[in-house]
């Protein structure tokens, strides 16, 4: 059960029974930690308090294809954070050689989610380094014949989802957040957009 913590308590770490660092902590569409204790909508004012989303699982063992297909449907559902677990879970359970391609992913998700919280210069910086990493996966960086080779592993459409990424780090960059349509938060990942 637990207790209420005095202002300025330390509050040590939600660990698993194994012994492992997790953080229970309910987090809101954008990743944010809430309070521990927020588990219920509140009315505040004309809005909603996000009561927290659901949690992708720490110990989340998933296939290629099934990442791509989830990653997607939170990229366009505006969850770039909840995505960059997935593609985390499937970088760390993955084939060695796949790593740089799901790890240049989930970056480029962690991208989107701070371009989201509002922080440009960690866009830019994760937008760009995400999209070299799945370059180099896919033979080099700044390779466009060896990433058109292969444009579409487990369904992605690569190609798109880097220019994509490419294209809104650029706009950053040079004109900031200010003006950017959510819907450009929000690109798609797979070659096709399934209903």
């Amino acid at each position: 059960m637990s207790r209420e913590h005095e202002p300025g308590e330390r509050v040590s770490r939600d660990r698993d029974p194994s012994g492992r660092p997790r953080n229970a902590r309910p987090r809101d569409g954008l990743g944010r930690p809430l309070a521990r204790d927020a588990g219920q909508q509140r009315d505040i004012g004309q809005q909603r308090d996000d009561a927290g989303q659901d949690r992708i699982p720490d110990d989340l063992v998933i296939t290629g294809r099934d990442a791509a297909v989830l990653a997607d449907r939170l990229l366009r559902d505006g969850r770039p954070f909840h995505a960059h677990e997935v593609l985390e879970a499937a970088w760390k359970t993955g084939p060695p050689g796949e790593r740089d391609l799901w790890q240049g992913l989930a970056q480029i998700a962690v991208g989107l989610t701070h371009a989201r919280r509002g922080n440009a210069r960690g866009a830019v910086a994760l937008l760009t380094r995400g999209a070299e990493r799945v370059r180099g996966y896919h033979g080099g960086a700044g390779s466009q014949r060896a990433v058109g080779r292969m444009a579409s592993p487990f369904g992605m459409n690569v190609d798109a989802f880097l220019a994509a990424a490419d294209d809104l780090a650029a706009r950053i960059e040079r004109d900031g957040l200010d003006g950017i349509p959510p819907a450009d938060l929000s690109p798609g990942l797979l070659a096709e957009l399934r209903g």
